[in-house]
């Protein structure tokens, strides 16, 4: 079966690793991909948002089931076209991916369905924003309710912070038409970890819990990313909290979805704050996580071919997804100045032998004359399996510190995997 995986990533390249595993895979496309995925398959230099090219291309090749990995192109309907045109898509309807798109809407599924998630009030101007703030004593989260690369979170820790924050969304426009609306709610207190199911509306399968790095500097300083690291099993979610987080929050969004007649099948993120009171949502994403996604390809000990085809038709049935026995880390590489600006075009050295216990799957990377380059801010996702978590870490961050990894401005953070590793001890 041929395959297509839309987007350039490291949650790209991840899935292709996996797919390409797959001894039913006689095909592998990536819309546009990177200088990691060109080691897999075939990179069309096509941009996912383009549902027409899309569409050409897979009228074209005929893949027997197409991923879509990043949110933009399930936000510009690439799901509902290349199904109305026949073809099997792993990724949820437009309509389903407001859970995503649209921060207001999903505090209101919430709210509508009981799913424990921060109090929350919804601004359209500046001036009644700035009113609700200055009424607060406590510390508050401004969120861009529209789509904002992972980047229209504010979290704020006294009114001025969060008037600021206000201001950078409705009055500077930093985010854009994504701070047409503003959502403010209450901060919560705990820690965070991040959920991954396939479901196919009905029934749904599991991944391990994974604890990703949002903000830039070490002991999580600084502005957010797209993610700085992951590691896989979270040890912060024990089996008593993975039972309250399936009835309290996956069952109840799941069979909200259902009474809005909404069709959900792909993959579903969940990510949560697990506070004193219980899990609370924090936030959904409509597609694999990035970093999430990396450690957890190297823990799947299935046929992720399997998986992602019965999702599509509809035939998954409940449970935990199969995997090794130990612990995977994420590192993510990035450019100097990320996630502000920062240089392109950098020679990346990858002087180490990947296996089934170490890959560096890529996120920002081309390939030119022969030279790896990079392109983007997150650059590469190094990302380790071993028998324990602390083990996982000192292999991922070995060529790292070694400069066996290596290109001018290089920045990762060298803190991954401490939380778990403390609960651990």
């Amino acid at each position: 079966m041929k395959v297509f995986v839309l987007g350039g990533g490291g949650r790209e390249h991840s899935l292709g690793y996996r797919l390409a595993q797959s001894a039913d895979v006689d095909g592998l496309f990536f819309l546009p991909g990177n200088g990691g995925t060109a080691r897999l398959g075939e990179n069309l230099p096509i941009s996912p948002t383009d549902v027409d090219a899309v569409l050409a291309a897979a009228k074209e090749h005929k893949p027997g089931l197409v991923v879509v990995g990043p949110e933009a192109p399930l936000f510009a309907g690439i799901s509902d076209r290349l199904t109305q045109e026949g073809f099997r898509v792993l990724g949820p309807s437009t309509k389903a991916a407001m859970l995503e798109q649209e921060k207001v809407f999903a505090k209101e599924f919430m709210q509508r369905h009981h799913i424990p998630a921060a109090s929350f009030k919804v601004f359209t101007d500046i001036a009644s924003a700035k009113h609700y703030v200055e009424g607060k004593d406590s510390p508050l989260v401004v969120k861009a309710s529209g789509p904002a690369l992972g980047k229209g979170v504010i979290v704020c820790s006294t009114p001025e912070e969060a008037l600021a924050a206000v201001d950078k969304m409705m009055a500077e426009r930093k985010f854009g038409r994504a701070g047409d609306r503003v959502v403010v709610e209450e901060r919560l207190v705990g820690e965070e970890v991040s959920i991954l199911i396939l479901t196919d509306g009905i029934n749904y399968i599991s991944f391990p819990p994974v604890q990703d790095h949002k903000p830039i500097g070490e002991r999580d300083t600084g502005p957010n990313t797209g993610g700085m690291g992951a590691y896989a099993p979270a040890p912060l979610v024990d089996a008593a909290l993975a039972e309250r987080i399936e009835k309290e929050i996956i069952q109840p969004v799941l069979d909200g979805l259902r009474d809005e007649d909404i069709r959900y099948q792909g993959a579903l993120y969940m990510g949560l704050m697990v506070t004193q009171e219980g899990p609370k949502v924090l936030e959904f994403n409509c597609r694999f996580g990035d970093p999430e996604n990396q450690p957890l390809m190297m823990l799947t000990d299935e046929d992720l071919l399997g998986l992602l085809m019965d999702t599509a038709r509809g035939r998954l049935r409940t449970r935990r997804i199969k995997t090794r026995p130990g612990s995977a880390l994420c590192v993510v590489a990035a450019s100097e100045g990320y996630p502000g600006s920062y240089e392109k075009g950098k020679r990346i050295r990858l002087d180490v032998e990947e296996n089934s216990d170490l890959v560096c799957f890529h996120a920002g990377t081309r390939a030119q004359e022969g030279k790896l380059l990079t392109s983007g801010g997150r650059v590469l996702g190094v990302t380790a399996f071993a028998s324990d978590l602390k083990k996982a870490k000192e292999r991922a961050y070995a060529p790292l510190e070694h400069k066996k990894i290596y290109f001018d401005g290089i920045y990762f953070r060298r803190d991954i995997g401490d939380k778990g590793i403390r609960r651990l001890a």
